[in-house]
């Protein structure tokens, strides 16, 4: 069953190589009961490691069965630890949160074996005579029993060889022969037993004595009567299942996580802080983005489909072309113009505003005021609350009258009727003859904080200017825009005198420009807050990785444990990823619910336009689900990368 072929393990201690064994050769018949001894420092231990391939030599051949497993992977090493090998140790290595049958279920667990599992356990645990302790911790059983859950465990997955390091070394003597007789009557049932020991009362049970002395076979005596077949409860051992996906595994993988993650609640919290605050940001950010993207759009929709904009300047969203034909370039009888000599449209308003002090009484507000032709309410789709809007006779005396947008009334009248009542715009006095409906807000623009004036009146007696910040055109019906704007342009350009091949000294941009413009910058906008608050998950994400990295340091014995039951290194990177995740979508569900709060506050108390969209939520704790993943998998790899052997002698 077993070969060793010149086999020695060689240390580094820095540059000090230090020689555990040396060209160590020998066999191990099935059903064997082997006793290894040696003073310390002889090379039992290490040994015993290679043969439960805990570790691996420096050279030569270990032969299982015939295969050489020297150069296998830590996968295969594994699977053969899992398969083929029990192993007892002295210090018990039992997991201290799980109960007795769970410590004895584990090496089932990373076998992927379905049936009837928890069966299987309690057979284990009558076997040593502890199946009324299943349910007791570690630390509720005495030593012996420990020690007996640890047999019971090496046993579980009906292994040809068991392996015992100093089995009674940390036992009383009543517990001691306990154990051996328990040792002892598996080897009378056909296993392979080879055990490491000081104690001569324990090698007398053997039949076969290796004595080691400085890494060498000294000795190697056997005595009459030693079992040479396999049992019945060894056949089939190589025809084990391929091993699949099992949900006890990923169940374990929670639990051990969850439990990691409880007995550190403070410092888990303060973990998933930083991607509670990133995904809450995220989600805040574009709903103020997308709300003010939202209402943006609305408001411009709303103005109609069929309206043009002429503005100054050769393109309104470029520099214009100075002060003689740039942004003085449009004038009122330019507006009269269009409507007179363009068939295609129906209505223009002309508009000229800018901020001034508005005062009523002893209160005043800064304000745009807004010199406006009749038209301007029916094309822009602001339509009025009470009294009456400016008329054709105002504009043409220049009247100074005024209507007001909401705003400006609570700011200046609070609950009193402005109707009738005269308020002061540099100086001279308006009387108040309407108030617009509410409007609302416009992105992060208050159109209802608003005064409106006659044109002339704007022009000629409040801002000294003789031209207009922009015309509003009406079409009459969208089918005809084209044919507007290209009569509009011919109007325009024959009225400022541009010869041919010079540029406009104007743009006409349509509501479907305005709309896109808008929407492009919107989401630039929104993807730039987004991107910020993203900022906060990364920061997140690096807490992630280094409490993982902690978590992985102080449990690197548990890891070790494990794998020298059978758990493979994608067992070990799966649990840790797992504990990974869960704090990362931990956060994500907090930052998700704290998001939306905000979003609301914000909403509510700021005025703000808000749309939380599922998009965004999705995106949020995809994020945050990638985070977990990317700082997550270093610490996870780390682990799983471990050497059984350091992991178990790692204090």
């Amino acid at each position: 069953m077993i070969e060793l072929k010149g086999v020695s393990k060689t240390y580094r201690m820095g540059d000090i190589k230090v020689p555990a064994l040396k060209n160590t050769s020998f066999k191990v018949e099935d059903g064997e009961l082997i006793a290894i001894m040696g003073p310390s420092g002889s090379g039992k231990s290490t040994l015993l490691n290679i043969l439960g391939c805990l570790d691996v030599s420096t050279s030569g051949e270990y032969l299982i069965d015939g295969v050489n497993v020297s150069k296998f992977s830590d996968s295969e090493l594994a699977l053969v630890r899992n398969a083929k090998v029990g192993f007892v140790f002295q210090t018990f290595n039992l997991l201290p949160r799980l109960t007795a049958v769970a410590n004895v279920e584990l090496p089932l667990i990373y076998a992927g074996n379905h049936g009837k599992r928890r069966q299987k356990c309690m057979e284990a645990l009558k076997s040593v005579g502890l199946e009324d302790r299943a349910r007791h911790r570690p630390r509720e059983l005495s030593g012996g029993q420990q020690q007996r859950v640890a047999i019971a465990r090496a046993l579980v997955n009906e292994p040809a060889i068991l392996l015992a390091d100093e089995p009674t070394g940390n036992l009383d003597s009543k517990s001691g022969e306990e154990i051996m007789r328990i040792l002892t009557g598996f080897h009378e049932k056909g296993m392979t037993v080879i055990l490491v020991t000081h104690d001569n009362s324990v090698a007398a049970f053997a039949q076969r004595i290796i004595r080691l002395k400085d890494g060498e076979i000294v000795e190697d005596t056997r005595k009459d009567g030693r079992t040479g077949t396999l049992g019945t409860s060894q056949q089939g051992r190589n025809n084990k299942k391929r091993r699949r996906f099992s949900i006890s595994e990923l169940r374990e993988s929670l639990l051990v996580s969850l439990f990691s993650i409880f007995s550190n609640k403070l410092r888990s919290f303060l973990t998933m802080l930083g991607i509670v605050v990133g995904v809450g940001a995220v989600i805040t950010m574009v709903a103020i983005g997308q709300g003010a993207s939202v209402q943006i759009t609305q408001r411009i929709s709303q103005m109609g489909a069929n309206l043009l904009m002429v503005r100054p300047g050769a393109d309104f969203r470029g520099p214009a072309r100075g002060a003689a034909g740039g942004l003085t370039s449009l004038t009122s009888d330019d507006a009269l113009a269009i409507v007179e000599e363009c068939p295609s449209v129906a209505k223009v308003a002309a508009s000229f505003s800018r901020n001034a002090q508005v005062v009523y009484g002893n209160k005043n507000t800064n304000t745009s005021v807004n010199g406006v032709m009749p038209d301007y309410p029916a094309i822009n789709n602001f339509n009025l609350a009470k009294g009456s809007f400016i008329r054709d006779n105002d504009d043409r005396l220049t009247s100074r009258v005024a209507v007001l947008g909401q705003t400006v009334v609570e700011n200046l009248f609070g609950d009193e009727d402005p109707i009738g009542q005269y308020i002061r715009i540099k100086r001279a006095s308006y009387q108040v003859v309407g108030v617009m409906a509410e409007k609302g807000t416009s992105g992060f623009r208050d159109q209802d904080d608003v005064v409106f004036v006659p044109l002339k009146t704007a022009q000629k007696r409040l801002f000294g200017v003789d031209y207009v910040s922009n015309i509003s055109v009406e079409a009459k019906s969208k089918d005809v825009m084209d044919e507007a704007e290209e009569e509009i342009t011919a109007v325009l350009r024959e009225r400022h005198r541009i010869r041919t091949g010079e540029e406009d000294d104007f743009h006409i941009g349509s509501q479907a420009e305005i709309l896109s413009t808008v929407q492009e910058t919107s989401q630039t906008f929104t993807m730039l807050l987004a991107g910020i608050a993203v900022v906060s998950l990364v920061v997140g994400g690096i807490g992630i990785m280094n409490i993982m990295l902690v978590s992985v340091t102080e449990r690197t014995r548990e890891i070790g444990i494990r794998k020298a039951i059978g758990a493979q290194p994608r067992d070990i990177l799966g649990q840790f990823l797992v504990e990974a995740l869960i704090v990362s979508l931990s956060g994500g569900v907090l930052g998700v619910a704290m998001g939306i709060s905000a979003t609301r506050l914000a909403s509510k108390f700021g005025g703000w336009p808000t749309v939380v969209t599922p998009e965004s939520v999705a995106l949020s704790f995809s994020f945050a689900f990638v985070v977990g993943l990317f700082f997550g998998f270093y610490p996870a790899r780390k682990a799983a990368g471990l050497n059984p052997i350091d992991a178990l002698r790692y204090e």
